[in-house]
């Protein structure tokens, strides 16, 4: 395959230029190729025989003065890609009165075009050669960088919070079975760091480097009773006892332990998990940074915990107690407390309480009742009795969490104003490639500014894909709150107050065996 071309050659009453017919299906002359040609070198034509002498698609000479034939060198036409990644020309051959150009003056009149990286001589000298003309030919081509990866750090252990208790063949939960202990022995290996990979630097035609997209760091992070390797990369546990992980800080504990939580201990605040045999007493606050674990009853009191809260027996707040865990809270039963539960919340009875868990809340068992106060989930509240029939206010609330609603509304502004800039940019950067391709040369002021401009749009498209993904990201997460659910597998009394997301129900009279979802912008009760 060969493209067609032109030449202004000698004929038998001075000069015309020949048209040469394309080969084994190549691309035909171009009519405006040959005319920007000859215009340029101010040689005249006639627009509509030119025209005629093309169309024939056969060898042909269009006479075109009576005189000698002027002496035209061989050159080309230059294109260098938007992204300075590869530089593209066509050459034109020679009259029969000119010189051919040579290798040597090819790369030399590119490097004095700005293309000075990736050329490709050998192409250059094999087109010249063989008289391969009015052809596109990759004459350089950059190199793209190498991207590389993110750190990424391995756990050893289970770091997944939202592990249950388990549940009998009664229905009741197993407060004792609870499965959210991960032990391990000294010399145990508890994560490896796999430190990131910055990639490796490309380059455009024009010698400029060109970076590769950033990777995010990462640094293994523990506290006491771990062993840090030389090179920083592995976490090794010092004793026997149990790891967790709170806030990407890797901890080991032998576990506090505590028979009760009153007078003779004064408050607890411990950097790892707490076990407390028996009972806390009113009054006391107990800290940790890991778990909680009471294996007794905990009356008014203050419980904070960075991983789950676990009380065997249950708790009365006596209407100051409160709960707050970064993980999860179970509990036989809640009453009279405040509690709040990164994950979820399982427990026996919830009687005149406020109980908020982002994941669910289950009360299941024997009684498994919602008497008053106030109950919030994100995705779901299982509940075997709800409400009371001597009319206890009982609120029940599942769905959208209100911070990622209004995150979500500035997203939405912020993508559109970054969006505006991008396209505000876009006019400027296309009138100076445009200068460019046609071969005028830039000032090195408006060079300058011209990359500024570039380098503001990639960056503007970055944080875009930034904006964009967090978008996504919300986007699915309030898709599965909208499936929120409220789950009766017992009954259900009038009066209690229903809500999901924004939209709720009151209760008009006893059910059994039901759910509550939000279709078509209501709450609506199904059989189960």
């Amino acid at each position: 395959m060969r493209n067609g071309y032109f030449q202004v050659i000698d004929d038998r009453y001075g000069y015309g230029v020949k048209i040469f017919k394309p080969l084994e299906g190549g691309e035909p002359v171009r009519v405006a190729e040959v005319m920007e040609y000859l215009t340029h070198r101010e040689i005249p034509y006639e627009v509509s025989v030119l025209r005629t002498a093309v169309d024939k698609g056969v060898n042909i000479t269009y006479h075109l003065e009576d005189s000698e034939c002027p002496r035209e060198d061989g050159t080309y036409l230059l294109n260098v890609s938007d992204d300075f990644m590869k530089a593209t020309v066509r050459f034109f051959p020679p009259s029969t009165t000119g010189e051919k150009m040579t290798v040597s003056q090819v790369i030399k009149e590119l490097n004095g075009r700005q293309v000075k990286e990736g050329i490709k001589e050998d192409i250059i000298a094999q087109a010249l050669a063989e008289g391969i003309y009015c052809t596109d030919i990759v004459v350089a081509e950059g190199t793209q960088p190498r991207h590389g990866t993110d750190a990424k750090i391995e756990y050893y252990f289970n770091t997944d919070p939202t592990i249950k208790p388990a549940q009998r063949e009664d229905g009741s939960v197993d407060f004792f079975d609870l499965n959210t202990v991960n032990h391990c022995h000294k010399g145990d290996v508890l994560a490896r760091l796999i430190p990131e990979d910055p990639g490796e630097y490309g380059m455009n035609v024009q010698g400029t480097r060109i970076k590769p997209r950033d990777v995010k760091r990462a640094t293994l992070k523990y506290s006491n009773n771990i062993e840090l390797s030389e090179d920083r990369t592995i976490l090794t546990s010092m004793v026997d006892g149990h790891v967790t992980l709170v806030e990407d800080k890797v901890f080991v504990s032998n576990l506090l332990e505590f028979e009760n939580v009153d007078n003779s201990t004064g408050n607890i605040d411990y950097e790892g998990s707490i076990q407390i045999n028996n009972n806390v007493q009113s009054n006391f606050s107990v800290k940790a940074r890991g778990n909680i674990v009471v294996n007794g009853v905990v009356e008014g009191a203050s419980l904070e915990a960075g991983g789950d809260i676990i009380i065997a027996r249950g708790m009365n707040g006596m209407n100051k107690g409160t709960l707050k865990a970064g993980g999860n809270v179970v509990a036989k039963f809640l009453e009279n407390a405040t509690v709040t539960a990164a994950g979820f919340v399982t427990t026996g009875s919830i009687l005149h309480s406020v109980v908020m868990a982002g994941e669910e809340v289950t009360v299941e068992g024997k009684r498994g009742f919602i008497t008053g106060g106030r109950v919030c989930a994100t995705r779901q509240v299982n509940v075997k009795n709800l409400g009371s029939s001597l009319g206890a206010a009982t609120i029940i609330e599942v769905g959208a969490d209100p911070a990622a609603k209004a995150r979500f509304a500035e997203l939405q502004k912020e993508v559109a104003e970054i969006t505006k800039a991008i396209r505000s940019v876009e006019p400027v950067i296309g009138t100076y490639l445009q200068k460019k391709q046609q071969g005028i040369q830039l000032p090195a002021q408006q060079m300058q500014y011209l990359m500024s401009m570039i380098k503001l749009r990639e960056e503007q498209k970055t944080e875009l894909e930034k904006k964009n993904a967090e978008f996504e990201e919300l986007q699915k997460a309030m898709e599965q709150q909208s499936q929120a659910q409220v789950v009766v597998t017992g009954e259900v009394f009038p009066g209690t107050k229903i809500a999901i997301g924004d939209v709720s129900i009151v209760v008009p009279s006893n059910m059994k065996y039901c759910r509550f979802v939000r279709r078509q912008g209501e709450v609506k009760m199904q059989g189960i």
